[in-house]
């Protein structure tokens, strides 16, 4: 990208500028800064050609439409071969692959090795290449995606066992009509309730449906599989065991619940110091072990009905100057949220699973960066700027952010970029953000911008510089 001239005009015609008199704490850099200032580009394209490209469009649901794509293809070639109807054994091995495929996108360690993959290359390649790789944390289209196929696949089979059922109506052909109809119940309520919609006014009822619905329909798909094995050994004349260590369907299944038994068995009860910030947030600190840079955790006080997941920041013994522990940012965003800063008192939490990459660890990628958060947005930052591999420059917009978040915080951003902007809103009014963000693109000259913020102001940063030609990355609803 061209770097765009700068002026000594200020900002275009309809522009907020910041006034360097009425705020405090403008120093004259940021003076300089009113003064020397980018001409914001105008967006790249139509109206519509942005909203489909940048919108509609996006990597996670390009990803979902190909996994259904896959699927459609497989069951076009199931239908050749089989002249008319697929055989029921065939459609589900599919739908157990597609379950198998759904699952494997939610454990910690796959997860964690798509993402070293996908950022391993070096910043010789173009970056044309680099920041499409960045587009990993969309991953959770694959979740869906590979979900959804698994229901519409199970559907067809359940239809399929119940017209043999029909056809020779014996007991096990019975007991594998049942199961497959509780799987297919237990596959609409979590698939209905995963709607983006409902999930998000309906949060804490999305992961009881999800998780306990899943359970159910795990154990029932293990009784459904050896059912399902026994009338296909009576049909062959040969041995359960022998039926079941030669199906897809049961190595499928296994896979499906060693990932789960890999998450839940290290679910623990640790001990939590928490360090009041203010009455908007606090800092809660863990001992029990050490935690690089990048990684996330969930973590709960009532493990069966929710769960919270939160970036990690490594914490630093100052004697020593290594890693002790690890900490979150935790501010007011809900009752749970509120109850945790309220609560001053040393205690345990839960905690779940392994370790698990974000959104930026694929800041790596690129060779500059600018960093934007608002808020409490600084809190998964901070694990990033701890890091210090990319170069970059930080846009931080919050209300006192010394009062509320501390001056240990506040001197984290500063170690981190001595130049970073930290916007105080209770004294200069919101920032025009996008603005403000593209000129630290300027003046650095970075490749991408990652911002950590509420849907609302996310998608309008993101939205802003990719029409501009500028990659830019933030959290979605199921990343």
């Amino acid at each position: 990208m061209a770097p765009t001239p700068i002026t000594s005009t200020g900002p275009s015609t309809g522009t907020t500028t910041p006034s360097i008199h009425s705020g405090k704490g403008i120093d004259e850099k940021q003076i300089e800064r009113v003064h020397q200032r980018a001409v914001l580009p105008d967006q790249l394209g139509t109206e519509l050609s942005r909203q489909v490209r940048h919108k509609y469009a996006s990597s996670y649901r390009k990803v979902f439409g190909a996994i259904f794509t896959i699927n459609l293809a497989a069951f076009v070639g199931l239908v050749a071969s089989a002249r008319g109807m697929p055989n029921s054994r065939d459609v589900g091995s599919a739908a157990s692959a597609n379950l198998m495929t759904c699952i494997l996108f939610r454990q910690e360690e796959f997860v964690n090795i798509c993402y070293e993959l996908f950022t391993c290359v070096p910043h010789s390649w173009p970056l044309y290449i680099r920041k499409r790789l960045a587009k990993v944390f969309h991953y959770g289209g694959c979740h869906s995606g590979a979900g959804t196929a698994a229901v519409v696949w199970y559907i067809l089979y359940t239809i399929l066992a119940t017209k043999e059922y029909i056809d020779e109506p014996v007991s096990d052909q019975l007991v594998n009509t049942i199961t497959s109809w509780v799987l297919v119940s237990m596959f609409m309520i979590i698939l209905t309730s995963a709607h983006p919609d409902l999930r998000r006014k309906f949060h804490d009822y999305f992961e009881a449906f999800h998780r306990f619905a899943g359970w159910t329909a795990l154990c029932t798909f293990w009784v459904h599989n050896i059912f399902s094995a026994r009338v296909t050994a009576r049909q062959l004349e040969t041995s359960l065991g022998q039926v079941l260590i030669t199906s897809p369907n049961f190595w499928f299944i296994c896979i499906t619940t060693l990932c789960n038994l890999a998450s839940w068995s290290r679910l623990r009860h640790q001990t939590v110091y928490p360090e009041k910030l203010s009455d908007h947030a606090t800092r809660l600190h863990f001992k029990y072990r050490g935690m690089a840079p990048f990684y996330g955790l969930k973590i709960s006080d009532k493990p069966m009905t929710e769960w919270h997941a939160f970036a990690t920041i490594p914490d630093i013994d100052p004697e020593s100057g290594k890693i002790n522990g690890f900490s979150i940012v935790v501010s007011n965003a809900g009752d749970w949220t509120k109850k945790q800063i309220m609560k001053s008192n040393e205690r345990k939490l839960w905690v779940r699973g392994a370790p698990l990459h974000g959104l930026l660890y694929t800041s790596k990628l690129f060779q500059r960066i600018v960093v934007v958060a608002t808020g409490s947005g600084i809190g998964p930052c901070l694990s990033l700027l701890f890091a210090d591999i990319t170069p970059r420059r930080v846009f931080w917009s919050t209300r006192e952010p010394v009062t509320t978040y501390g001056p240990g915080v506040v001197a984290e951003v500063r170690r981190a970029d001595p130049n970073a902007i930290i916007w105080n809103t209770h004294e200069r009014g919101y920032p025009d953000i996008v603005r403000e963000v593209y000129q630290l693109v300027h003046e650095s000259n970075a490749e991408a911008v990652f911002i950590i913020s509420n849907p609302k102001v996310t998608e309008k940063v993101v939205y802003g510089m990719t029409t501009r030609g500028i990659p830019a990355y933030g959290a979605i609803f199921d990343s």
